[in-house]
């Protein structure tokens, strides 16, 4: 494999990791993946990546970003999005990769970013919601729904990187 592909390669798998991370904080994750995965198409045909997936991968993309409109409709919470936040989804991604990654490889790899990610989320604004006063703190329904959204959103990230790079390496 020439340098050149294998630098775009690798350009790819971390913006399909990026895209996967931006789920889970809210951002429209699913959206950067296919972006990710069109470019790639538009680069090598659909040599790899067929229509049929194409089309699952949008099916999905949809399905991920209103699941998202919904909650955060429903809800009206946003998980936090302060620097602690951040820095502890990041960490927490680092170490679900690190945990994962030895039992299940690549596929370890993935759900340890997604599962650390979140969970270092979750624990955070949990922590920042009790050191509020009980009248400022946000209904538990209202937490939980958010949290299943962006689980949802966070999944069909997951499996539309899975759906791509099982294509590309199969």
């Amino acid at each position: 494999m020439p340098s050149l592909e294998m630098a775009g390669l690798t350009v790819f798998i971390l913006l399909l990791l990026v895209g996967i991370y931006a789920a889970i904080i809210g951002l429209p994750g699913t959206l950067l993946i296919l972006a990710t995965v069109f470019i790639y198409i538009l680069l090598g045909g659909f040599r790899k990546i067929g229509l049929t997936t194409s089309f699952l991968l949008v099916f999905l993309s949809i399905i991920a970003e209103a699941i998202g409109f919904a909650t955060d409709m429903k809800s009206k919470f946003r998980l936090g999005l302060s620097s602690r936040c951040i820095a502890a989804s990041l960490v927490g991604a680092a170490l679900g990769a690190l945990c994962l990654t030895p039992l299940l490889l690549g596929l370890g790899t993935l759900m340890g970013l997604f599962l650390g990610a979140f969970c270092g989320l979750l624990i955070m604004t949990a922590i920042s919601q009790v050191r509020l006063k009980p009248k400022h703190r946000a209904p538990s329904g209202a937490i939980f729904t958010t949290a299943v959204g962006i689980f949802a959103k966070g999944t069909c990230a997951v499996t539309m990187t899975i759906l791509s790079l099982s294509k590309i390496y199969s």
